[in-house]
């Protein structure tokens, strides 16, 4: 089954209060983690970084936006446990050395990295170093680079997998390289996933039939409220739709068809499928051609619909009426 994420990340901007609001409320579409993002503006920012977008009327600089965004270890520890109590697996993507420490004291499953770190190998180390699984959004990565983070957690003996995903917010259906999902599975051999900023839900349904074993995708009360992801985001009741989505494709593509065989359908077929017929008096001796043949349901009152061709030229051995049924006894 598709293991689909739904998250947060800056969505509760700041607010402990908003963060354990989203929790209770993404509880209920169905998904089976809620994702966060540790942040540690010291240890992995400086004031000299540039904001991707300048959304922000209250932080001077993208520095005071993420001190902004920081919970301390017992708020995390908090969020965490009430995870916990509401079903969900917690997750959040660790941006700084110091955020793995953090989160594993918080205690984590497994860990997201997300694209601008996937070549950040002091990062994948510190976290190699836990033992636990990963996921790479594969995001801004070549092939090349994705190699060489895949050889180096290989080396490390790391259980990872990785995410097609497009760095654009939000993205653009020729964006979402549904494409690079197989090619994915091929060269690596991992579980292979996909990570969407589209908006809408038609990306992670495409992508689930194409053989998507993760989703990721973020989420939001409203499209229109404050920060850099809320425009790239589902609502909820768009997120509940999606899950039930990819509920139903994995049902399908747990149960394959056998297409040579339809025994199952054979009372169906007497009902749709047609019988040959005349349509017009034709008299005694007549020679049946196309034009004076027509299919009639039910099937089995007649010669099938489908041997039409062994009909024509043939003679009859007696006068039928119009709309009649043809059948072998008919014909000389």
């Amino acid at each position: 089954m598709t293991l689909i994420i739904a998250e947060i990340a800056q969505a509760h901007d700041g607010s402990l209060g908003m963060a354990h609001a989203y929790i209770d409320a993404v509880a209920k579409t169905g998904v089976n983690a809620i994702k966060f993002q540790t942040h540690i503006a010291e240890a992995e920012s400086s004031i000299h970084e540039p904001f991707r977008v300048k959304f922000s009327k209250q932080d001077k600089t993208r520095f005071e936006y993420w001190k902004r965004m920081e919970f301390t270890l017992e708020e995390w520890q908090g969020i965490k446990a009430h995870c916990d109590a509401v079903g969900l697996e917690f997750m959040s993507s660790p941006f700084s050395n110091e955020a793995v420490d953090l989160l594993e004291k918080v205690g984590v499953k497994r860990y997201k990295v997300g694209s601008g770190e996937v070549n950040n190998f002091l990062l994948l180390e510190k976290i190699a170093q836990t033992r636990k699984p990963v996921i790479i959004s594969s995001g801004m990565s070549s092939f090349k680079e994705l190699d060489a983070t895949a050889q180096f957690l290989e080396k490390r003996k790391v259980d990872f997998s990785i995410l097609q995903c497009t760095t654009s917010y939000p993205t653009k259906p020729e964006q979402f390289g549904l494409n690079v999902i197989q090619e994915l599975k091929e060269r690596y051999q991992v579980p292979i996933g996909f990570s969407d900023h589209s908006a809408s839900i038609e990306a992670c349904i495409a992508a689930t039939a194409l053989g998507a074993e993760l989703l990721e995708f973020h989420v939001v009360f409203n499209k229109n409220m404050f920060g850099p992801d809320a425009k790239s985001s589902l609502t909820l009741k768009e997120t509940t739709k999606l899950v039930k989505a990819v509920k139903n494709i994995n049902i399908s593509l747990s149960n394959p068809i056998d297409k040579s065989k339809n025994e199952q359908f054979q009372e169906l077929k007497h009902i749709f499928e047609k019988s040959l017929s005349v349509n017009k008096d034709c008299p005694e001796g007549h020679i049946i051609t196309f034009d004076d043949l027509e299919a009639k349901k039910p099937k089995g009152l007649g010669i099938d619909a489908s041997e039409y061709e062994n009909v024509i030229g043939k003679t009859l051995e007696h006068t039928l009426s119009k709309w009649d049924f043809l059948n072998l006894k008919d014909l000389k």
